[in-house]
C-alpha cells in the first residue's frame, strides 16, 4: 500500500471513530454555537459605548473560529494518543506499514474536515444573528488548515506527555483558556497593559486571529500571518509526530 493509501485508510477510521462518539459530535459544534448567542445575541456589540465588545461585530469572527480550531485538536488529539497509549494500540500500528507521521496526518485531515464544516456553521450564525458585515474569502481555507495541523502537533505533544486522558483534558484546557482570550481575538489588545501587549505576539492563535480578521473584514497584511502560522505548524507537527510513543 502507498503512503496516500496508508494515510486514506487511517483517516476513513479516525473519521468513523469520531461519529461514533456522538457526544463529541455535539460539543464540537454546540459550543461555538452557544458562545455566538451568549456574546453575539444577548451580550451584543456596543461600537459606541464602553465594556468589553466595543468592536464591530466583523470583528470578533476570528474568536468564534478560533474556538473550534484550538479546543478541537487539542483534545480530540490529546485524548486520541492517551487513549491508544492506555490501550496499547501504538504497539498494534508498529505491525502495520503505518508511520508515525502519517498517523498524525490522518487525524489531522480529519479534524480539518470537522473544523471545517463547524466554520462553516459559526460564518453563518455570525452573519444570521449578529449581522455582522463578513467578506467571504477563500484565502480562510488555507488559516483554518495550518492552524488545525499546528494545534494537532501540540495535542499530540500534550497526549504523549501526559500520564492519562484526564492528564490531557486539563493540560488542553489550562493552555487553551487563556490563549483564546489574549491572542487578539475577543479583547483588543488596547484594553491589555502595555507590558503585556508583546507577549500576545508569541501566541499562535494571534496570528491566526490577525490574519482572518484582514481577510473577512476587506483589509489586507494577512500573508505575513499565513507565514509564521506555516512555519509553526511545520514545526510542531514534526514535534508531535516524533513524540508519540515509539514501539519499534
Amino acid at each position: 500500500m502507498t503512503a496516500t493509501g496508508r494515510v486514506g485508510a487511517a483517516t476513513s477510521a479516525a473519521w468513523r471513530s469520531f461519529l461514533r462518539r456522538r457526544t463529541a459530535v455535539f460539543f464540537t459544534f454546540f459550543f461555538p454555537v452557544i458562545l455566538i448567542l451568549i456574546f453575539g445575541v444577548l451580550v451584543g456589540t456596543r461600537p459606541t459605548g464602553g465594556g468589553l465588545f466595543t468592536e464591530p461585530p466583523a470583528y470578533y469572527v476570528p474568536g468564534y473560529l478560533a474556538v473550534v480550531v484550538l479546543f478541537t485538536p487539542l483534545s480530540r488529539v490529546g485524548s486520541t494518543v492517551a487513549r491508544h497509549r492506555e490501550g496499547n494500540r501504538f504497539e498494534k500500528l508498529a505491525t502495520t506499514p503505518l508511520t508515525r507521521p502519517e498517523w498524525l496526518l490522518a487525524q489531522t485531515l480529519v479534524n480539518v474536515l470537522i473544523i471545517g464544516l463547524a466554520s462553516l456553521l459559526i460564518l453563518g450564525l455570525v452573519v444570521l444573528l449578529t449581522g455582522a458585515n463578513v467578506v467571504l474569502s477563500g484565502v480562510v481555507i488555507p488559516f483554518v488548515f495550518v492552524t488545525v495541523a499546528l494545534f494537532c502537533g501540540v495535542g499530540a505533544l500534550l497526549g504523549s506527555l501526559a500520564d492519562s486522558q484526564d492528564g490531557v483534558i486539563a493540560a488542553s484546557n489550562s493552555l487553551a483558556l487563556p490563549l483564546l482570550f489574549l491572542s487578539d481575538t475577543f479583547v483588543p489588545p488596547d484594553l491589555l497593559p502595555e507590558w503585556f501587549q508583546p507577549v500576545m505576539n508569541l501566541s499562535p492563535l494571534t496570528y491566526f486571529a490577525r490574519g482572518v480578521r484582514a481577510v473577512t473584514t476587506g483589509g489586507g497584511g494577512w500573508q505575513s500571518d499565513l507565514v509564521v502560522l506555516c512555519v509553526l505548524a511545520i514545526v510542531f507537527f514534526a514535534l508531535g509526530a516524533y513524540a508519540l510513543p515509539r514501539t519499534d
